[in-house]
């Protein structure tokens, strides 16, 4: 599958990989950081942004639209950061294909199994026709019925669009499919391999995603592993101490 993106900056490659809801635009201003020092990558991954849609969704086939995404760009090997969903995935690269991998950079996400945590977001997004609207924040005020955070909705409401020929709002990510193969995203990283090569697992100090029992477990997989801790932040790292993530990714690479 060949995956919408956009790159910024010269030097060494460094792709960013969105969660899940997710898309390259929510990671745009974080990458213009970093293209100072590096050649940002932030594709939308399948099912995502501006991506092309499919019923297949798991880490296997993601790792193969990447894998394809660097030979077809001439990315020989590139250092790989991901967040939540993207953090899984970066991790199941560098587990299956640790040749295109230099450094592996995990934020708020460890990998073992987590429960749903997102059904209430399919539940509330799934209830609309969005077609049926007139305007963004009619949708924005029936999501918040269901979704009180105002944050989430408005994370939410970049996915949505207008189809051109009719002028009626639609989903740019695609809904059914994320939903159907929700559980495969949120499976334990499982492997036959080892990646020996530097790891940096980033934690938002407010965030449950990684705790201290878990570290044993991931370092089985990922030996050289080191962890970081971002004070004030919760599992969006990116959107609420971006200055803080630009510093610990530069020192690290």
């Amino acid at each position: 599958m060949e995956l919408n993106y956009k790159m910024f900056g010269h030097g060494n490659p460094l792709i960013i990989l969105h969660g899940v809801f997710g898309m390259l635009d929510n990671w745009q201003h974080f990458a213009k950081l970093l293209a100072k020092d590096y050649w940002v990558t932030t594709p939308d991954l399948r099912n995502h942004g501006r991506s092309p849609h499919s019923e297949i969704f798991d880490y296997k086939t993601m790792t193969d639209d990447l894998v394809y995404f660097m030979e077809q760009h001439g990315i020989k090997k590139a250092n790989l950061a991901g967040h939540s969903m993207g953090g899984k995935l970066a991790m199941t690269v560098a587990l299956e294909h640790s040749e295109y991998v230099e450094r592996l950079i995990v934020i708020d996400i460890g990998i073992k199994a987590y429960p749903p945590k997102h059904n209430y977001i399919f539940d509330a997004l799934c209830s609309l026709d969005i077609s049926k609207f007139s305007n963004r924040k009619e949708i924005e005020n029936k999501i918040l019925e269901k979704i009180p955070e105002k944050r989430i909705v408005q994370f939410l409401l970049k996915n949505i669009k207008r189809e051109k020929k009719t002028g009626k709002f639609q989903w740019k990510m695609n809904l059914k499919a994320i939903k159907d193969n929700y559980d495969k995203i949120n499976k334990t990283i499982e492997s036959d391999y080892t990646f020996s090569g530097d790891v940096l697992f980033i934690k938002g100090e407010d965030s449950d995603y990684i705790l201290e029992k878990d570290k044993a477990q991931i370092q089985k997989l990922f030996p050289n592993a080191k962890f970081v801790t971002i004070k004030n932040a919760g599992h969006w790292v990116h959107a609420e101490q971006p200055d803080k993530l630009k510093q610990v990714i530069n020192d690290f690479l």
